[in-house]
């Protein structure tokens, strides 16, 4: 708790110009102190078994202390470092700091992030000392180990680099409003808010689910910490109101998915990737608004519809709770969030933003009895942010490697004209390419290290074949999010079902179809900027009601149950169901340029094929009403 006090004064101080004691820190020296702090937390708070908040062994003091002393070697000589060139030419004594320190990240990494993300930084980041030994196209310039890992430490390209700099910058802040806010009761409210708004609705648990875990994953940035929150509470009431154990799990965890995707929060990633693009955070908020939501009205639209078709009812009375109570209880963090968005938007201060947002909470917080935080409870909040920040930090620096070895390499730019040859000059195979590559990462790395590191050799072949840069970083964004709900891996999905009390592997292939516009949004939106908003309003409406439409029927098609017309049933439900989904893709093709066939003609075919089965499902009937809760 002491580190991380320290931690919080030191970003305070710098964020701010405070000028404390006189002190103004050069941004390396900042880095350097700040990484230090929580890179010797790591070893206190994950054992070596990367268990957290275990008993601190003897060697987890011992590798806290080295972590402290081979950082404030950094610090201590971090002018040197900048005048005299130390990544290209480091004295002796830096070499070694240099080993010891990068050994340490390596180890935290693997402690925070497991094996599998700990094996790939490793072998990368001793690439360079063996690059021209590689077949091609991935050898590259080559050098002494004693340069490669004084590079890692003391250049501003690998473990101080971009991700770093986000996190000294702007990351911090919101890490620390999300874990506040949690703290301080706002994952109640938000849970309580999805009940007042959608509880007592047909399949009223699993739409609870959507929005409670869309709040809460946009606020906490991970999917597995919501599928264990949020889910803890929603997968009960989701079976005990006829949805199948599969289908709770698979909705929770597409649920927890998505909020990782949705504004304003979003999670570190976003944060990282306005770093690299080197715009505002807001623009990056601002154009991921369109697809999180389609990917949650495709989520909602199949819950409707498969409640529908299985006339399930929506939560007893006495179990939500009025929404205007809710409301009024929970107007602080209403207020809250306003100030954070105002001050993002209007105002420009990313950075300061959550600080200002949390300074507000704990105000308001203080001021109401029933909320007021104790000092027990104040300490908890502090253990909270501390693991969430070394957990992250651990992360970043490994990762860094990963950067740093591809920039002292310059293989990066290999790679990319290699895609750039394999694809040829057709985009789309090109897609398909980047989209694979994701998603084959994302399985064994956290969302954070998956998108850093594709950034760096996935992005710039993307941009090269003339996409828009910022719709490219979101498809990288999405697709490295996929593996949480498909199979093998699908983490989300397994962490559900263990909730659930279900087959993980079911539970996956569920969140898979529950979730499947989430493979189609992404193609959506790189082929069409106008999806992020990025061309002229009336484009930007044309090309985002024909994306809902033509999603809005996909979901119909997939579940068999047509919104307030009826259910699709009998002989023939196969291929009607199939020419809705077909209609439904064809529909959202004039969203997409390379409908060859010209503008408008894809939605009128899609209108068309779907028509069919909406007539059948007409006839048919069988039309639950909306609002039908057990009274």
């Amino acid at each position: 708790m002491g580190l991380t006090i320290a931690a919080l004064l030191l970003v305070i101080n710098q964020l701010f110009n405070l000028r404390t004691f006189g002190i103004v820190l050069m941004d390396g020296r900042y880095l350097n102190i700040l990484a230090t702090i929580f890179l010797a937390a790591t070893y206190l708070i994950f054992d070596i078994r990367g268990h957290r908040f275990e008993k601190v062994s003897l060697i987890d003091w011992a590798l806290a202390a080295l972590a402290i002393a081979s950082g404030s070697y950094l610090a201590v000589n971090a002018m040197e470092n900048l005048n005299q060139g130390w990544e290209f030419a480091a004295p002796q004594t830096a070499q070694w700091v240099a080993f010891v320190f990068a050994a340490l990240v390596l180890e935290a990494t693997r402690r925070a992030g497991g094996l599998v993300l700990a094996c790939i930084v490793t072998v990368v980041a001793f690439y360079p000392s063996f690059a021209s030994h590689v077949p091609a196209p991935f050898s590259g310039f080559q050098s002494t180990l004693s340069q490669t890992f004084a590079y890692h430490v003391y250049s501003s390209e690998s473990i101080f680099g971009i991700p770093m700099k986000a996190f000294g910058g702007v990351v911090i802040g919101f890490i620390i409003f999300g874990a506040v806010l949690q703290h301080t009761g706002g994952g109640s409210f938000f849970n309580d808010l999805a009940l007042g708004l959608v509880g007592r609705y047909r399949g009223g648990a699993a739409k609870v689910s959507i929005f409670g875990s869309g709040f809460m994953g946009s606020m906490s940035g991970s999917v597995i910490s919501n599928v264990l929150t949020t889910g803890a509470v929603s997968i009960p009431a989701m079976k005990r109101t006829g949805f199948s154990a599969n289908t709770a799990a698979a909705t929770e965890a597409c649920a927890s998915t998505g909020g990782v995707l949705m504004p304003p929060v979003m999670g570190a990633t976003a944060f990282i990737m306005a770093s690299f693009l080197a715009i505002p955070y807001t623009e990056v908020v601002l154009a991921a608004i369109i697809p999180s939501a389609l990917f949650y009205f495709a989520l909602f639209a199949q819950i409707d519809a498969y409640a529908a078709r299985r006339g399930l009812r929506g939560l007893e009375r006495d179990e939500v709770p009025r929404l205007r109570d809710t409301l009024r209880n929970g107007w602080p963090y209403v207020l809250v969030f306003g100030l954070l968005i105002f001050m993002m938007v209007v105002m420009r201060q990313e950075t300061a933003a959550p600080f200002y947002s949390v300074a507000l909470l704990l105000v308001i917080n203080q001021i109401s009895r029933r909320t007021r935080i104790g000092f027990r409870k104040f300490c908890d909040i502090l253990l909270g942010i501390g693991s969430s920040l070394a957990e992250l930090t651990a992360i970043i620096l490994g990762v860094g490697l990963v950067v740093g070895s591809f920039s002292a390499t310059g293989l990066a730019g290999t790679l990319v004209n290699e895609l750039l040859f394999i694809a040829g000059d057709n985009v789309f195979i090109l897609l398909v390419m980047g989209a694979f590559t994701a998603f084959i990462f994302g399985m064994g790395m956290t969302a954070t290290a998956c998108y850093i590191f594709l950034a760096i050799v996935l992005a710039p072949a993307l941009e090269a074949g003339g996409l828009n840069r910022l719709s490219v970083h979101l498809f990288i964004l999405y697709w490295g999010m996929v593996s949480y709900i498909t199979p093998p891996v699908a983490l989300g999905a397994y962490a559900a079902a263990t909730l659930a009390k279900c087959s993980p592997m079911r539970a996956g292939f569920e969140a898979m179809r529950l979730g499947s516009i989430i493979y189609l949004v992404p193609f959506l939106f790189v082929l069409n900027p106008s999806l992020i908003g990025h061309a002229p309003a009336l484009e930007v409406f044309l090309a985002v009601s024909c994306a809902f439409i033509g999603v809005g029927m996909i979901c119909m098609g997939l579940q068999g149950y047509v919104t307030f017309v009826g259910t699709l049933a009998g002989r023939f439900e196969l291929p009607l169901r199939a020419m809705l989904v077909f209609g439904g893709f064809l529909f959202a093709m004039p969203a997409m340029p390379f409908a060859g066939i010209g503008f408008g003609i894809t939605a009128l075919l899609g209108a068309a094929l779907a028509a069919v089965p909406i007539l059948v499902a007409r006839q048919r009937g069988h039309v639950l009403p909306a609002v039908e809760a057990a009274e």
